[in-house]
């Protein structure tokens, strides 16, 4: 995931969680997702980051009564001799009591395939392969973590994202300046290039008139005025528009209710460049003017 609500300032410490308790977030998954690179944007915001902590040290870095108040990142995972999954949820359910912490479970994962082409590529060893093959590695951890993927607060699935992505989506859930309530990300993207798997709701505008077969219009985005007004000339448009803020907006209420805190609606068309742009675009707008906190990508625009 892009968006393009960004890290921003960091704020003092003490306002790191936004309602006066310490922002804490354990970062864990499987090896080779992209603990590390979510973690360094972490620290990119002003989180104190720590690196493979071992599980009984936990308590003692956010002791009670350490009143710093500064944002803490921590990745645990199945690097530490001492893990084990229900030792780590037990912990996570003694954090969640404590009134002066805001605990966030996040978890990083990847498909089989991409993590091991990324351990083959960097020549390392999965943590649990020992002399097994990646694969039988990779296997085993995923068995091993079920339990606490099942209880995160937030997933991350890297198949998809970059370094840079990945930080910006972090960036977006957890920068410092983040206001309570819901923060709506929107994106774009092309069908080719596969689902955006972090969207929670996502939108086919392929049936609009396309662009790409206008000489004229092909080279042009759905971010250009002749490329808009083509596509809000389709006679289904309007009423597709009207349709989607009549089902989005009595949506987001209630997701707010329920406590969702970060939530994804993607836009598709065929090449992510014409008209899932320009309904991205003017979702956002809407949901701007609808007093939402609101994040903008378009994820496959720059591959035209």
């Amino acid at each position: 995931m892009d968006d393009r609500a960004g890290p921003g300032a960091a704020l003092p410490p003490q306002q790191a969680a936004g309602n006066g308790r310490r922002s804490v977030v354990l970062l864990t998954g499987l090896s080779g997702a992209g603990m590390s690179t979510a973690l360094k944007g972490l620290e990119d915001l002003g989180y104190e980051a720590v690196d493979n902590l071992p599980l009984a040290l936990v308590p003692h870095l956010v002791a009670e009564g350490d009143n710093r108040g500064t944002p803490l990142a921590v990745v645990i995972d199945c690097r530490n001799r001492d893990f084990a999954a229900d030792a780590l949820l037990r912990q996570v359910d003694i954090l969640r009591e404590r009134r002066d912490l805001d605990l966030s479970l996040v978890f990083v994962t990847a498909d089989v395939e991409v993590l091991q082409r990324r351990f083959t590529e960097t020549r390392r060893r999965h943590p649990l392969a020992q002399d097994r093959p990646i694969a039988d590695g990779i296997q085993k951890e995923r068995a091993v973590l079920a339990p606490v993927r099942d209880r995160a607060d937030l997933v991350i699935d890297t198949s998809l994202l970059n370094m840079h992505e990945l930080k910006r989506t972090v960036g977006g859930r957890f920068a410092a300046d983040r206001q309570p309530g819901l923060l709506v990300s929107v994106m774009s993207f092309s069908f080719r290039r596969g689902l955006p798997r972090e969207a929670d709701l996502v939108f086919d505008v392929r049936f609009l008139s396309n662009p790409y077969w206008d000489e004229n219009l092909r080279s042009h985005s759905g971010l250009e005025a002749d490329v808009q007004a083509y596509i809000a000339a389709d006679p289904d448009f309007d009423g597709f528009v009207a349709s989607l803020k009549g089902l989005v907006g009595p949506l987001l209420p209630r997701f707010n209710r329920e406590g969702k805190s970060y939530l994804t609606i993607a836009v598709g068309c065929t090449g992510g460049w014409h008209r899932s742009v320009f309904v991205a675009e003017l979702l956002s707008q809407w949901l701007r003017d609808e007093g939402y906190r609101v994040g903008l990508a378009h994820r496959d625009l720059a591959a035209g």
